[in-house]
């Protein structure tokens, strides 16, 4: 037992000796173009943070390193350029980014580097407790065979959610639609309906206007209580911007490994995806897809596979994606969905006729749904699916006049039931339906179908 103490011990110290640096290898800038900072003297890797020290100003500027042209590295600030100039000492701190996460994170808001915006219900800047441990913002996905397969629902509250895309803990689904047509009530609705033990929230690119908005009227004070919030707003730096997704994702790792259901909401994989083009294009990548760079597409399924379950919880993940022109086929979009376990579409022409949550049932799909769901749920939620197919068929000629009643069955039941199936599909913002009752009502919607169809 002694010996075994002793070289726990003996790692430990070797662990600080490396830690240590008797000398500093101190680079300089001597160029500044656009986004990025040019250093010379430098012998870094690529994620490792650096301090420029500007003349003047009391705190250094943090810097990530992004990419080399020779023997200079290029490095992006994780703040303003304003001050930077050509001379300026950099001294890389031998170290990647971090994020120090614990209990202490619930209730709290946090910017795009993980630090506390304000305490939780008293608003002032929250201090970290010792016990707070160090996680990296870059970790790896769980390995494919440590995954639990996903046999739990995850009641969400949402009826048109658990009614025909019934979630499982640690699914993924993304949720596409254009701007302005109801993401926001929807997460906010998930927050405080979803039965997690912890959510984690993510606000890429955002207004700032929106910010206190959803903090307040979609999440609310029973949300925000089990709740963290990341917020990079749309003024920050595209590195900032970027870090805040995966810090974000870096928090939800942690309650996971605590043995934690997370819900992990991201709003949104746009504008995480536009950071990583100005990150790009700023290195020198050249812009394919649509002015994508290469590296947006390589960084998505990384990001996006860090969710999902491990061998002690779940991360679920809900990630926002904005569709430019409501064109559900564009790059982003293509490329998550072909990653994701499921997408839910919302719909502009539900939006605009006051159909609230606007989800499109069937543009939407579960893949995970005809594991999860009992046979009954599935037969009565595939009814209903094709009932508001017919209808939509037929809609058109039921518009001008010109269906005859009689001429298609399924037609007809849909024309009977489609105002029952639409006020099971609508929900109030504060309207909460358990699991269980959402699929008694669904099968009877679909028994008195079944019923009057027979």
């Amino acid at each position: 037992m002694a010996e075994r103490a002793f070289a726990k011990d003996l790692q430990t110290w070797r662990a600080q000796i490396r830690a240590v640096r008797p000398f500093r290898l101190l680079g300089r800038v001597t160029k500044v173009i656009g986004l990025t900072v040019e250093v010379e003297g430098l012998n870094t890797f690529i994620g490792e943070i650096c301090a420029v020290h500007v003349p003047g100003e009391p705190r250094p500027i943090q810097g990530e390193v992004v990419g080399f042209r020779g023997p200079t590295s290029l490095l992006m600030p994780l703040g303003e350029l304003r001050g930077i100039r050509p001379g300026c000492r950099v001294e890389p701190l031998g170290r990647a980014l971090t994020v120090r996460v614990g209990e202490h994170l619930l209730g709290r808001v946090v910017d795009g580097l993980g630090r506390p915006l304000h305490g939780g219900e008293g608003g002032q800047p929250g201090q970290e407790p010792p016990e707070a441990v160090e996680y990296p913002v870059h970790n790896t996905p769980p390995d494919p065979l440590d995954r639990r397969r996903i046999d739990q629902v995850l009641a969400t509250g949402v009826r048109a959610i658990d009614g025909f895309l019934t979630c499982g803990r640690g699914q993924r689904l993304g949720v596409f639609s254009g701007s302005g047509v109801g993401k926001s009530v929807l997460l906010g609705m998930l927050c405080r309906h979803c039965t997690a033990d912890v959510n984690v929230v993510a606000l890429v690119g955002e207004r700032g206007r929106e910010v206190k908005d959803f903090l307040e009227r979609d999440l609310g004070p029973e949300g925000l209580a089990r709740s963290v919030v990341v917020v990079a707003t749309s003024d920050q730096p595209a590195l900032i911007r970027l870090r805040a997704a995966l810090v974000a994702t870096t928090i939800a790792e942690y309650f996971r490994d605590q043995g934690r259901d997370v819900l992990l909401l991201m709003d949104s994989v746009t504008r995480f995806a536009l950071a990583q083009r100005e990150v790009g294009l700023a290195v020198g990548e050249p812009p394919t897809t649509r002015g994508y760079t290469p590296s947006v597409f390589a960084l998505l399924p990384k990001l996006l596979e860090r969710a999902g379950t491990n061998a002690t919880g779940s991360i679920t993940g809900f990630y926002t994606v904005l569709v430019e022109g409501d064109d559900l086929q564009e790059p982003v979009a293509d490329a998550v969905r072909s990653i994701l376990d499921g997408h839910i579409v919302l719909s502009r022409e539900l939006a605009a006729r006051n159909h609230y949550p606007a989800i499109d049932v069937l543009q939407s799909a579960s893949r995970l749904m005809l594991d999860l769901a009992s046979p009954e749920h599935q037969r009565a939620a595939a009814y209903l699916r094709r009932l508001l197919a017919a209808f939509k068929e037929a809609e058109d000629l039921v518009n001008i006049g010109a269906y005859v009643s009689g001429s298609n069955p399924l037609v007809d039941e849909a024309l009977a039931k489609y105002g029952s199936i639409t006020g099971f599909l609508q929900q109030e913002q504060d309207e909460h339906t358990d699991f269980g009752e959402t699929v008694t009502r669904l099968r009877t919607l679909a028994g008195e179908a079944e019923g009057s169809d027979g």
